[in-house]
């Protein structure tokens, strides 16, 4: 189970009842952040979540709405007391661009890591799950991510007893390890069935509509997507400054075959994102807006 909250949904600046941009997924003990906009803590401090497990955090790019609630963020993972290491992944220069914010957050009791993205599209595995980076279309570099669970077969005894495996060797291949015994070499696939369906999570802003989005959406069970204007009449405005309208966003989610989008990032011209949905349902039924603490938990097809 992939727990996901969208803690900010606004673009450019914060507002009374909108923070700026910020995801968090959390995932068998781990917790992953994508982009941490002014208000980030507060956000979360509203859900009820805590930034001191935080493992890893994304950043898609940095301009300010982006990025401007990391120092912050830092200092409290320090006044908690924090030892274990930070990685943050982002497009290149995120070391120097972190370094210059930690002028006001010097010292931390923790230490940093960078991952630095120069690829159009980058694989990061971690234990049971990976992130997967692409590359989309902004006027500066930008990438948006993908969260991937995947999901092995299920152990088929009936095969493990027909290779007379003793019982605690299964475990082992189970987890993917691969047993040299009595001169025989026994590989997970020979005991696992098909792959099953795991649980994808895309999140993709600041961005024009790309291929690349896409490819990589494709078959998502949530696909996050800035629709930064609703208003139809702002589509050359968009294209201007390299952003989406809330029906391009739908076009996308309906090409990459998602089977759930939430539209975020938006301007701060617009107050209710509401009053457009309908007309972006005609074009991906299964389109909602997007609103800070909007949660979910993405499930494996057989525990829904």
């Amino acid at each position: 189970m992939l727990d996901v909250c969208l803690l900010g949904t606004g673009g450019m600046m914060p507002l009374p009842y909108r923070w700026l941009t910020s995801l968090m997924a959390r995932y068998n003990g781990k917790s992953i952040l994508i982009d941490c906009g002014e208000g980030t803590q507060i956000a979360m401090k509203e859900k009820g979540w805590s930034p001191n497990p935080i493992d890893i955090i994304c950043f898609t790019h940095y301009h300010a709405d982006h990025i401007s609630g990391l120092p912050g963020m830092l200092l409290t993972m320090g006044n908690a007391e924090r030892t274990e290491p930070l990685l943050l992944v982002g497009p290149k220069g995120l070391a120097r661009v972190v370094n210059a914010l930690r002028v006001i957050a010097p010292e931390l009791p923790f230490p940093i890591e960078y991952l630095e993205l120069e690829e159009a599209e980058k694989r990061i595995e971690f234990d049971g799950f990976r992130i997967e980076a692409f590359r989309v279309n902004h006027n500066v570099v930008c990438y948006g991510y993908n969260i991937v669970i995947d999901r092995i077969g299920r152990f088929q005894v009936e095969k493990a007893q027909a290779l007379g495996l003793d019982r605690r060797y299964w475990n082992r291949l189970q987890k993917g390890e691969t047993i040299e015994l009595d001169g025989k070499t026994y590989t997970p696939d020979m005991v696992l069935g098909e792959a099953r369906k795991g649980i994808k999570l895309t999140y993709c802003t600041d961005t024009r509509p790309a291929e690349s989005i896409v490819r990589n959406a494709a078959g998502s069970d949530l696909f996050i997507c800035e629709g930064m204007y609703g208003e139809p009449d702002k589509q050359e405005k968009a294209k201007q400054y390299k952003h989406m309208t809330f029906y391009e966003a739908a076009s996308l989610a309906k090409k990459a075959g998602a089977a759930k989008m939430w539209l975020t990032h938006y301007s701060p011209s617009l107050v209710r994102a509401e009053d457009f949905m309908r007309d972006v349902k005609k074009i991906f039924p299964a389109a909602e807006a997007g609103k800070d603490g909007k949660s979910i938990e993405l499930k494996f097809e057989d525990d829904e």
